[in-house]
């Protein structure tokens, strides 16, 4: 009995609160709702503001134009709950109210997306052909105040909805397009030179120097060769031509592309990067002076080239009818390298009698030899040996003909 007087209880208190009059008298917002319930209260003081409302906007004023909200994107909340419990006879009280944008957090972000310009920095774009590079100026920047317009929204709502014009911050580039050209000197050329009628060997360096041509070897990053340029099969449109096998010349699928990787191997010494793997040849070769030479063979013989710099190396390659060249471009450090080579001794040929004609050729004696960098910066001159080489002599065939007398007039260079 006790349990269920007691339910009756809170049951008659929720109920009465909730349909009890409000005092006689009684006025908010200068409206009269004296002996009404708080909820019919409520509902009438909040009718009136939201139509008061609805004839209000907020206008945000950008450089490109305007944008314009109103009810219900603009939305309130009030204190007439806590208020309506308060209220005395003959009482006159003001609720207050707080306006806000629905989405601000969303709305302002894009408004300020929208509406800044973003810096762009001078810039270049190298270039396969042509001139090296295209170089573009960028742009200073304008960038919207995001936290600033979010509070003024606040402002202007919560005032006399007076409009918001967003506000913005310049932001200069920090570089010049003459920033961008020191970034993107000349660092090296270098030149080699082959007999163009070959036309197998001359398509080999054409086809290895093309895959070559456009590379950008970024800051502490290692450029393979063998990576770059791929596998020299007939698949991929590589042809037979001479190359060097066991200190002979014969022939081979990619005969030339030595002489592409030895070309690249100068001009890479020439504009001070890092050689972290390279090979000689067995013979000498006739493009290059001893021990400038760089052999690369299928994937066990590669040249590798570091960029030892914080900033980008541009490499060109340019293949004419007798020549292959390669042009470095990076930031200049005001260093200039030089490459010279020293030869320190032969290896002399032998000769052997041979009964095949075609076999008989002179003998060509082998060659020892140091490769030198000379690096100058300043008033400051050094020299480093950075390689020795040992070139094979290549035998002398005499051919001895059929009557057993010795003839070398039969030999073949």
């Amino acid at each position: 009995m006790l349990a269920l007087t007691a339910g009756i209880l809170f049951f008659c208190g929720l109920f009465c609160g909730f349909t009890a009059l409000l005092p006689k008298n009684i006025k908010v917002n200068g409206i009269e709702v004296g002996g009404l319930t708080r909820q019919q209260a409520a509902g009438i003081i909040r009718q009136k503001f939201e139509e008061e409302l609805k004839q209000k906007q907020l206008k945000i004023c950008t450089k490109s134009g305007e944008y314009i909200f109103g009810y219900p994107e603009i939305n309130y909340k009030d204190d007439l709950k806590t208020l309506l419990k308060s209220v005395k006879k003959g009482g006159n009280y003001t609720a207050n109210y707080e306006c806000y944008l629905c989405g601000l957090n969303e709305i302002a972000p894009d408004i300020c997306r929208n509406e800044s310009i973003f810096t762009v920095e001078p810039y270049a774009v190298f270039n396969r052909e042509g001139a090296p590079f295209t170089y573009y100026a960028g742009n200073d920047g304008i960038i919207a105040n995001e936290a600033q317009l979010k509070e003024d929204i606040k402002n202007s709502l919560n005032g006399s909805f007076e409009n918001v014009t967003l506000k913005y911050t310049h932001v200069k580039r920090t570089k010049t397009i003459e920033d961008v050209k020191k970034d993107t000197s000349l660092l090296s050329a270098y030149t080699t030179y082959f007999d163009g009628e070959n036309l197998t060997r001359t398509s080999n360096i054409r086809l290895a120097a093309s895959s070559l041509n456009g590379s950008v070897l970024d800051g502490g990053r290692v450029l393979s060769f063998n990576g770059t340029v791929g596998e020299r099969v007939k698949e991929r449109g590589y042809l037979p031509a001479k190359i060097i096998v066991d200190g002979e010349f014969v022939e081979g699928v990619g005969g030339g592309v030595c002489q592409v990787s030895t070309t690249l191997y100068n001009a890479a010494l020439l504009a001070g990067l890092n050689i972290t793997e390279y090979h000689p040849h067995s013979l000498a070769v006739g493009y290059v002076p001893p021990s400038r030479d760089a052999m690369v063979s299928g994937s066990s013989c590669d040249l590798k080239i570091e960029n030892p710099s914080r900033t980008p190396v541009y490499i060109r390659a340019q293949t004419g009818k007798n020549f292959v060249s390669f042009k470095i471009y990076g930031a200049s450090t005001g260093t200039v390298y030089e490459l010279s080579s020293e030869v320190t001794g032969s290896i002399p040929a032998t000769q052997e009698s041979t009964k095949q004609r075609d076999k008989a050729r002179a003998g060509k004696d082998g060659i020892l030899s140091n490769g030198y960098l000379t690096v100058k910066k300043g008033n400051e001159t050094k020299i480093t040996l950075i390689r020795r080489d040992r070139y094979s002599p290549q035998n002398a065939f005499i051919y001895d003909g059929e009557d057993g007398e010795k003839n070398d007039s039969q030999t073949a260079g």
